[in-house]
């Protein structure tokens, strides 16, 4: 519908009225006219009925609303004291012309009169040429009563600069582009419960709200703002006047939900906490909205200290210099009818809504001790006006020029630019003609006689965000601590949460494992595994660094093995130099003679690797720790079962001549130990060329990370251990054999020997690798490999120097020739 059909409209049932009594509360003459719109009266039950045709309300006649008779005395009193100013727009006086809006829809005679120019409205008048009876307004209260009467206002771009409208949506200046107000939108309350709800560390809640603008937009911004804040709005209703609130109130109680947010206005405020108390709902905590946080009536409600505790928000009250003397000054002089006084008189006056019979019974003292919520943002109102017209007027500090003809949209630019001090609080509005906020928090002593309220916490976003609640100054109900509001208890640390029903705050809680942990602040629903690097206990919030370890050169059991390892090569040397100048010696020649020599290179050899078990593993490291032992140790192995065999064959084989004579004809222990060690090289060189074993990070570890190599190949190890394994068990065979020979040149007993030593060794090691995960896992490796070279050092080259050295004389032909003559006569005789 266009604008001017909306005009023809309203203006089809509206009844326009010029009242200019100098006399009356409700106008004053004045060079600029301001409007004013308050709540003397209040109309209830007003949507109870259907309408069917236009019609206007006589606010006399419904409930005289002290508060809103207070609020009229605030515009009055700011602009007595601007027009007495010296400062402040000098020599240019103020008037007002002010009614009595009691109703939602019913008071659009007011507004016409505002808009009027002369008695009339012309739709589509231009800006420049329009000029309207009032340069700007104040008012109405109420978000529903402002949003039904400004698109009249802002369409002219009158300034409507509103104390008691806080719906976000007013904030939107496509809509209501000459929109301003003093206290915060409903946007600020809304975030202001939310810092109040968490700063408790509450979030298991209740919505109540009645059936208007502002509870509806109040649960849609409670419900966008919650979001992402771990509050659960656990019941939400948006009653009417006819509703079951006793039924609201049980099923609240039912849900354990111990936090009520009544965003209302004090009627309906009013029924939800009457009801409370019938219903005998008790220990709550009540979050009272701007709207009714300071109703002194509900305070004093009888039985209201049982319902729990009451929280509330309101506007930073600023006290108001010089008001009282205003209003006792105000109130000696104001006119009383009797019934003496003209009836013609007394009728003329109660119209157009300026008229108030209850207001000249109300004494000063009722007035001044009246709920002063909205007086500050009234008297912020009035010097914002006049701040911008003292701008357009272009006044000096003694005069204004007065030949300026001052339009609404010359003074709605000017208000947009105010930024004043007014009683030490700083006046200003942002692009969207929003306020900075400041409110307080209250707290409802209803326990003590008589009640009263105390002011706990403040909130301001100017210079900068500032919320600060002081706990000390909060007696919960019955003295007990702050009350229990969630859906379920807080996890301990490191535990995370596992959903339970359909809100976010009601969950189980369940441990993290080992290796994981949980960030509230990132997941708290989720167990993070922890890094390959790192790790953590059960039930951890963060995962602590793994440390490196391997076998180091410096730990006390690998100086031992290496130790150990120095003593293993300088006695191989010594037995080398010792069977090297024995050679020719019986000793050396029954042990092998030159076979003897390879042996114990083989063995030196062998003993270098032990030297790739200790520092940092590399991949070199680790294809040469095992197989250079494994290759020269089982060539060792070779030259042990060549001599058992030929020992055997010696004694044992002078049945078989031929076969013997090709034996040493051919030197077949040669051909065997090269032909062995030539396929046991190409064994080991495709075990570390195809199936290389490489170092890497073992991460199995609590705490720590192992450097270690990586196992083996399973068929080429197999295949190696098989080889030398297979060529121990053939010197035992040989060696048991041999057991009755001629005891200089029986080396069954040591063979024997070293070789059960070498497989206890090896299944030692092997059971234990499997067995223990440890970086000494591989000590032992490298100690299985020393005690092996021992073990053949000890028993088969120890007992043959010993005889070199202490017991010469056994080292000769002629004992050796007597030895094999004995074993010859035993032999023959058996």
């Amino acid at each position: 519908m266009h604008l001017s059909h909306i005009y023809s409209f309203l203006v089809s049932f509206g009844v326009l009225f010029k009242v200019s009594w100098s006399s009356s509360e409700f106008s004053l003459d004045g060079d600029y006219i301001l409007g004013g719109l308050f709540p003397v009266h209040e109309v209830e039950n007003e949507h109870a009925a259907s309408l069917f045709f236009p019609e206007s309300t006589e606010c006399f006649r419904h409930i005289f609303s002290k508060s809103g008779y207070r609020m009229l005395q605030v515009m009055r009193f700011a602009v007595e004291e601007i027009n007495n100013s010296t400062t402040l727009l000098p020599n240019v006086s103020l008037g007002y012309d002010i009614f009595d809006h009691c109703s939602d829809t019913k008071n659009f005679h007011s507004v016409f009169s505002f808009i009027s120019q002369n008695g009339s409205i012309k739709p589509k008048e231009k800006l420049n040429s329009h000029q309207p009876k009032v340069i700007a307004l104040t008012g109405p209260y109420g978000s529903t009563r402002t949003i039904s009467v400004a698109p009249l206002v802002t369409m002219d771009l009158i300034p409507m600069v509103n104390y008691g409208a806080t719906s976000y949506a007013l904030s939107d200046k496509l809509q209501y582009p000459s929109f301003i107000r003093t206290i915060p939108s409903n946007k600020d309350l809304i975030q202001m419960i939310i810092h109040i709800i968490q700063g408790f560390g509450w979030n298991w809640v209740a919505f109540l709200g009645g059936s208007d603008n502002n509870s509806e937009e109040g649960l849609q911004l409670f419900n966008k703002y919650i979001r992402n804040t771990g509050i659960c709005l656990a019941y939400q209703e948006t009653l009417s006047q006819n509703a079951n609130y006793n039924l609201t109130l049980k099923k609240i109680d039912k849900l354990n939900i111990n936090v009520i947010v009544v965003f209302t206005v004090p009627q309906y405020a009013k029924i939800i906490i009457k009801a409370a108390i019938a219903s005998n709902i008790q220990g709550k905590v009540w979050i009272a909205s701007e709207w009714w946080s300071m109703n002194q009536q509900l305070l004093r409600e009888p039985g209201i200290k049982n319902i729990g505790t009451v929280i509330g928000i309101t506007e930073r009250l600023l006290s108001l210099p010089r008001f009282n003397e205003f209003i006792y000054k105000s109130k000696g002089t104001t006119k009383i009818y009797t019934e003496n006084d003209n009836v013609e008189s007394k009728l003329q006056t109660k119209t157009c809504n300026q008229d108030c019979d209850n207001c000249t019974l109300l004494t000063a003292e009722e007035n001044v001790n009246e709920e002063s919520t909205w007086s500050f943002p009234i008297y912020a109102i009035i010097y914002t006006i006049a701040h911008a017209l003292h701008k357009v007027l272009q006044c000096n500090m003694n005069e204004c020029n007065a030949n300026t003809t001052v339009k609404p949209y010359m003074l709605l630019e000017e208000i947009k630019k105010v930024n004043f001090s007014l009683n030490g609080r700083q006046v200003k509005y942002d692009a969207n003609g929003d306020p900075d906020v400041s409110y307080a928090v209250v707290l409802w002593h209803t326990e003590t006689n008589p009640q009263w309220i105390e002011f706990v916490g403040t909130y301001d976003t100017y210079p900068e965000i500032n919320f600060t609640i002081y706990n000390a100054l909060l007696p919960w109900h019955n003295k007990a601590s702050v009350p229990f509001s969630n859906c379920s208890v807080e996890c301990e640390k490191g535990f995370s949460r596992e959903h339970m029903g359909s809100h976010d705050c009601c969950f189980l809680c369940k441990k993290c494992p080992q290796n994981s942990y949980v960030n509230d602040s990132r997941d708290p629903y989720t167990c993070f595994p922890c890094a390959e690097s790192e790790w953590s206990d059960e039930g951890s919030t963060t995962c602590q660094k793994r440390y490196v370890v391997y076998l180091q050169v410096t730990d006390i059991p690998s100086i031992a093995v290496i130790f150990s390892t120095l003593c293993l090569f300088i006695l191989l040397i010594i037995m080398l130099v010792i069977f090297a100048q024995n050679y020719n010696t019986p000793v050396v020649r029954s042990a092998g003679g030159s076979m003897c020599l390879l042996m114990l290179a083989c063995l030196i050899l062998s003993c270098l690797s032990m030297f790739f078990f200790f520092g940092e593993p590399t991949s070199v490291k680790c294809r040469l720790r095992n197989v250079i032992f494994t290759y020269f140790y089982t060539v060792c192995l070779s030259c042990l079962t060549v001599r058992s065999f030929q020992i055997v064959c010696v004694f044992k084989m002078t049945k078989f001549p031929n076969v013997h004579r090709l034996w040493v004809k051919y030197n077949g222990q040669w051909i065997f130990v090269s032909s062995f060690s030539v396929i046991f090289l190409i064994a080991c060189i495709f075990w570390i060329t195809i199936s290389p074993t490489k170092a890497f990070m073992d991460f199995s570890f609590k705490d720590h990370i192992l450097l270690t190599c990586e196992k083996a190949n399973d068929i080429f190890i197999s295949i190696i251990v098989f080889m030398s394994w297979f060529l121990g068990l053939l010197c035992i065979l040989f060696s048991y054999t041999g057991r009755d020979l001629p005891q200089n040149y029986n080396e069954a007993k040591s063979i024997t020997f070293s070789i059960i030593l070498f497989y206890v060794i090896w299944i030692v090691c092997f059971t234990a690798y499997l067995v223990i995960k440890s970086k000494y896992v591989l000590l032992l490796n490298a100690l299985a490999q020393v005690m092996s070279v021992y073990a053949i050092l000890f028993s088969y080259f120890i007992p043959k120097s010993y005889i070199m050295i202490f017991k010469p004389k056994m080292n000769t032909a002629a004992y050796f020739q007597a030895s094999i003559q004995n074993y010859t006569q035993t032999i023959s005789r058996s």
